[in-house]
């Protein structure tokens, strides 16, 4: 399969990766990858053909009305985790539990927490890697330049506004598929 998201990837779509492409043979087991700008449902398709050409296994989270009948089983295939969003239950916990439990676990989620133009980022993606004590991998989905750029592993300080300053510069001036939404 991964010659075929290769020839989906760099041939037809005309995609490339630049940055840490070398994350697939690293020696991180555990990680938070967040991918961003997320503007479109184009940004699942480029996700999955990038995590097939780098080899890396991970999972992600989403709202359980996507876990149901008939495709369910499909996300769920796909490393996906379902998550009710209305539930008074502590997430990040639950999400940390995960990452204690597993010998390998990258969960990718996209910090705005919604395809939407957001002025502020959902701060669950840094509360879960301070506590289970893993480091944030950034990944673009830059679609004005056709490539993902992909950082090197981030661990969280104990100045939260300075990581977040830090992070959202990684991301400066990258266009999302819906550009007003970047």
């Amino acid at each position: 399969m991964r010659w075929f998201a290769k020839l989906i990837y760099f041939r037809i779509l005309g995609w490339k990766v630049t940055g840490n492409t070398q994350i697939s043979t690293d020696s991180i087991k555990k990680a938070i990858i967040i991918v961003a700008p997320h503007t479109s449902w184009h940004d699942f398709y480029i996700a999955l053909l990038l995590r097939s050409i780098l080899r890396i296994k991970t999972s992600f989270v989403g709202k359980k009305e996507l876990f149901v009948f008939p495709v369910g089983w499909f996300f769920k295939s796909l490393g996906g985790i379902p998550t009710d969003r209305g539930a008074r239950k502590n997430k990040v916990a639950s999400i940390v539990k995960l990452f204690e439990d597993k010998e390998e676990f990258r969960m990718a989620l996209a910090p705005e927490g919604t395809r939407k133009k957001v002025t502020k980022w959902r701060t669950g993606f840094y509360y879960i890697a301070k506590q289970a004590k893993v480091p944030i991998i950034m990944i673009t989905f830059d679609f004005e330049n056709k490539q993902n750029k992909i950082s090197k592993p981030f661990y969280t300080t104990d100045n939260i506004d300075a990581d977040f300053q830090f992070m959202r510069g990684y991301f400066k001036e990258v266009k999302g598929k819906i550009a007003k939404y970047s």
